[in-house]
């Protein structure tokens, strides 16, 4: 009988607990590993069953009110209390130990040992895993990846929601609560909102995902595809560390990812992620990498609080994985844009060519100029309506990519923008 088929742990179970605590995970002579992980929730008051600690991973400490709310909080949040060991969690699912122990580590969750820490949710979760492996709809890797790519993407959602949404929100105020008074009903409030909107938002995403892997020209493109891609870059980031107070920095930061996001969604690209002061997109269209990275520009040199920008956007075939781009493309944008003036985009010769073939750029400015003289003396068809120009830059040799040749990106004849 399973953990879930009576509703609680199993006797032989909480029999077996006791011999398998002390086990470490590789020890060849346990039959299971002893040591798995938990939920983040748990992880700060999961070293003992109790749950208290001293806040560095030592059991015993006594936090009184503080660790009493946080059981609660974590009851809350997770919906169930805390049942299982991860041998039994593993057991009631219908798998080995080691599995159970990569599956959690995937998730970004911290070994625990065999405390009673885990619920009917852990053992679920397990179990539906497992059961995609069974019926061969994923293979044992492809189940890993699948809780890699969940437990970073919501780990990181998680700390900001924390850090910066809900630290904001409960400031003690003139009513008196403390902030620990006020986290409980607060969260108890937003915790089904945020749910919804979670679950709205990845299905959205999927839908587009989706939408793109069957736009595909064949198998091969799903994987190995042909995209832009782009870097920008804020000028003398290492300087500001040292002259900003951390407030000032961290302000300036989330404003720069969250201008660089706006934009990139907005003109159709896709933000692949942010390192600080510095951002990467892609886009499946040249023409759309490229207003992005002018906008880019246009807009950082507008705002009077923002350091320079410099942008590189290469061309070709990208490998992509658990959502982040590999590949010869990606590295030679990073050196197009380390290599860029400030407020300039730095283009590559494949980036300029796909503009040329997809008419928003000429193949050669002089044929461009005669045909503009043709057209304005009466003796051609008008030309074509460029949206980008291309200045060739001097050839050179860029560290691990060989010589390259780098094209400077602007807007045809200074158009500006259509907002």
């Amino acid at each position: 009988m399973t953990a879930d088929d009576s509703g609680a742990a199993p006797r032989d179970m909480d029999t077996e607990d006791d011999a398998v605590r002390d086990v470490p995970v590789d020890d060849p002579s346990g039959a299971e590993s002893g040591s798995a992980t938990h939920h983040a929730a748990a992880n700060s008051n999961a070293t003992t069953p109790g749950g208290a600690d001293d806040g560095a991973g030592n059991p015993g400490a006594d936090n009184g009110d503080e660790n009493n709310i946080a059981v609660r909080l974590e009851q809350l949040i997770l919906g169930a209390d805390r049942r299982y060991t991860p041998f039994q969690a593993a057991r009631g699912a219908g798998v080995s130990m080691d599995l159970a122990a990569r599956f959690w580590r995937a998730m970004g969750f911290a070994d625990i040992g065999q405390v009673k820490a885990l619920t009917e949710a852990d053992v679920l979760a397990l179990r539906r895993l497992s059961g995609l492996v069974e019926a061969g709809l994923l293979s044992e890797a492809m189940a890993i990846q699948v809780a890699r790519s969940t437990g970073q993407t919501t780990a990181r959602l998680a700390d900001w929601q924390i850090d910066s949404f809900l630290e904001g929100l409960t400031e003690p105020q003139d009513s008196g609560l403390t902030r620990t008074e006020i986290t409980y009903p607060l969260v108890e409030l937003l915790l089904p909102e945020l749910e919804e909107f979670l679950v709205y938002v990845w299905r959205r995403q999927l839908a587009a995902a989706t939408g793109r892997v069957v736009r595909a020209q064949d198998d091969a493109e799903m994987v190995d595809r042909r995209l832009a891609v782009g870097f920008a870059d804020l000028v003398g980031f290492t300087r500001l560390t040292r002259r900003l107070e951390e407030e000032e920095l961290g302000e300036l930061v989330e404003a720069f990812e969250t201008t660089c996001s706006d934009l990139v969604a907005a003109h159709g690209g896709r933000l692949i992620k942010t390192l600080g002061d510095e951002v990467l997109f892609s886009a499946d269209d040249a023409g759309i990498a490229a207003e992005i990275g002018l906008r880019l520009i246009e807009t950082m040199t507008n705002d009077e609080t923002m350091p320079e920008l410099r942008v590189g956007i290469a061309f070709g075939t990208v490998t992509t994985r658990m959502g982040d781009v590999f590949g010869t493309t990606v590295n030679l944008a990073s050196r197009l844009t380390s290599i860029a003036p400030k407020d300039t985009v730095l283009v590559d010769e494949a980036f300029a060519e796909e503009l040329g073939r997809i008419g928003d750029a000429p193949v050669s400015e002089a044929d461009a100029a005669a045909a503009e003289k043709a057209a304005a003396e009466g003796t051609g068809a008008p030309p074509p309506s460029y949206r980008f120009a291309l200045q060739p830059m001097w050839q050179r040799p860029v560290r691990g990519l060989g010589v390259v040749e780098p094209w400077l990106l602007s807007r045809r004849n200074g158009q500006g923008t259509n907002d």
